[in-house]
């Protein structure tokens, strides 16, 4: 908000409802610097790459399930191609849609916009995480999508103690036996499982890797280096998403296991955000469970 007062350059533009919904504290205080499209993202995306073009710094906020796919030639061509500064914000991204079922799931989204050239790719993993990555965003000029969740998640960090640096992984603990590899919503029942396995004598080192593009091969590498396993999680379907990712990277450098650990490539049952973690092993228990069977 304040950074919006200092700078009339910054645009928020919201494709529907949901969207604006959100983003109403920030239309009240600064109607001239926000924009609503209606149910039209392919617009939404254009008309974010031709404010950047007049020098405005936007932020193109729809669900992620719209986003993604919708206006893929849009991020490909008038973002990604033409070099554009424009940051793409997925809400809802994953299932937090919940029982409004597939149609409305990004679960192909890291995939998707990762195999465009020149498109980064963000998921963080708390309301921290996300005030750090945005700072840093409006200090450059190139295009990324950033994908954020419906409902609220716990805090891994703090205000004071949030590290973070731009393109580099969040080492949250590290340990000896396994290493989980995780991003967005699924990075605290990462943290949560090592603290369970720490029970039972199993050292497990967690990497935060918010940046899934460009990745953070070196953390990868150097977490794998010094444990037997390597598991990532991730809200994403099996395939194209950070687990595909992490294997390419072990597989190159240093052969480790590698355990993915992701929904299925099938459609996810109804549920809230909690019951489809839980039904597929996506919570600290399931990853707990999956370590102690592969180490």
């Amino acid at each position: 908000m304040e950074r919006a007062k200092e700078d009339k350059d910054i645009v928020v533009l919201c494709s529907d409802s949901r969207g604006s919904a959100s983003m109403t504290p920030f239309a009240e205080r600064f109607p001239e610097q926000f924009v609503e499209v209606g149910i039209a993202e392919q617009n939404l995306v254009s008309i974010s790459a031709g404010l950047a073009k007049c020098g405005k710094k936007p932020f193109a906020a729809s669900p992620a399930c719209f986003l993604s796919t919708r206006s893929y030639e849009q991020a490909k061509v008038d973002c990604a191609y033409s070099n554009t500064n424009v940051t793409l914000i997925g809400i809802s991204g994953g299932i937090s849609y919940g029982a409004l079922g597939m149609s409305h799931h990004s679960a192909q989204d890291i995939a998707a916009m990762s195999a465009i050239p020149n498109m980064r790719v963000y998921l963080p993993s708390d309301r921290f995480q996300t005030a750090k990555l945005i700072e840093a965003l409006l200090q450059d000029e190139k295009p990324s999508y950033v994908r954020v969740g419906r409902n609220a998640v716990e805090d891994i960090y703090t205000e004071d103690n949030c590290p973070f640096e731009m393109d580099r992984a969040t080492v949250v603990c590290e340990g000896s036996d396994a290493a989980i590899i995780a991003c967005g919503e699924m990075v605290k029942p990462a943290v949560d499982a090592a603290k369970l396995l720490e029970k039972e004598g199993i050292s497990v080192s967690v990497v935060d890797m918010y940046c899934v593009k460009p990745l953070d091969k070196k953390t990868i590498i150097q977490a794998a280096e010094h444990a037997k396993l390597v598991v990532t999680a991730e809200e994403h379907a099996p395939f194209g998403g950070l687990g595909s990712m992490v294997s390419q990277v072990v597989a190159q450098e240093c052969l480790k296991k590698v355990v993915n650990l992701a929904l299925p490539d099938a459609p996810v049952i109804t549920g809230n955000s909690r019951e489809v973690f839980d039904h597929y092993g996506l919570n600290a228990e399931g990853i707990a469970k999956t370590i102690k069977e592969n180490l």
